[in-house]
């Protein structure tokens, strides 16, 4: 993947023939596999795509931090859009180019609001920046690699740097009913998404990755009608809502399949080249 798509001083050639001009994948559960490869196959149809013409980006939930390994081992030059639509980082530059942080009180003042309607809650928090760190509190079940980890027990750490998102767990409540509690009690205040398992997130209101994606198709010269996006979590449906076609992988969580254009096949069986090899003959085997 090392021509993985231009950066962002380079723009796709002219390809009016070509189905996307821009071709858009979360990572977990979606590009990579479980043990956090990339097939051959999905890689030589990613080349043959941007070999036509077209730009891959990556889309991811993860921050910077626990992106930029995975996207050096890929060898991904390009465009990333990272922590749910916060951060727009140059994977070949190795350069955060923007970055949207939490508000701390906000966020402070909707975790009163979800926890006086459904109790304590374990938290963490990602810090802002390149080398940010995650802070996690007791209780909280950190079972995610790569995640530079910082546990802490006085809650005002939580709040004493600038922070991309906070991650809620409940001892009780499983991962889309605590996502619907918090969207209830506090979806006014702050942007509520599931983006995997006991990955319940706190984010700037109005932040997606489809905001993030438009501004990296933005310095790409290209649009929604230009794209095509592939995801697994409902924290993937305002990515796939935005691009022309959306596709959810067979793996998928049931609300993403309930709004793709098309549902492929789950992320071990290389369901984002079966798309591909379909649209762009040269990715065919």
């Amino acid at each position: 993947m090392t021509n993985a798509g231009p950066t962002d001083t380079q723009l796709a050639g002219p390809t009016d023939e070509l189905p996307y001009r821009l071709v858009a994948t979360d990572l977990d559960g979606t590009l990579l596999r479980p043990d956090h490869t990339v097939s051959a196959r999905t890689r030589d149809a990613l080349a043959a795509a941007t070999a036509a013409g077209a730009a891959h980006i990556v889309v991811t939930g993860r921050t910077v931090p626990v992106t930029r390994h995975i996207l050096d081992d890929l060898g991904y030059q390009g465009l990333a859009v990272c922590g749910q639509g916060a951060q727009l980082y140059h994977a070949g530059e190795h350069r955060l180019l923007t970055s949207v942080t939490l508000d701390r009180q906000v966020a402070l003042l909707a975790l009163e609001k979800i926890e006086a309607e459904i109790g304590p809650l374990s938290l963490a928090a990602a810090r802002d920046g390149l080398d940010g760190e995650v802070l996690f509190g007791e209780g909280y079940r950190m079972d995610h690699e790569g995640m530079p980890l910082v546990p802490f027990t006085d809650p005002a750490e939580l709040w004493s740097q600038p922070i991309s998102k906070l991650y809620l767990q409940h001892p009780e409540l499983d991962d889309d009913a605590l996502a619907d509690a918090a969207r209830t009690a506090a979806g006014g205040l702050v942007g509520v998404t599931m983006a995997g398992t006991g990955l319940v997130e706190l984010l700037p209101l109005g932040l997606t990755k489809a905001t993030g994606l438009s501004m990296a198709a933005r310095r790409l010269g290209m649009a929604a009608g230009d794209a095509i996006a592939f995801g697994d979590m409902p924290n993937d449906i305002p990515m796939l809502g935005w691009a022309k076609h959306g596709v959810a992988m067979a793996n998928a969580h049931r609300d993403l399949k309930a709004v793709a254009d098309e549902i492929t096949a789950s992320n071990t069986e290389d369901g984002i080249a079966v798309v591909l090899e379909r649209l762009f003959p040269a990715a065919r085997r």
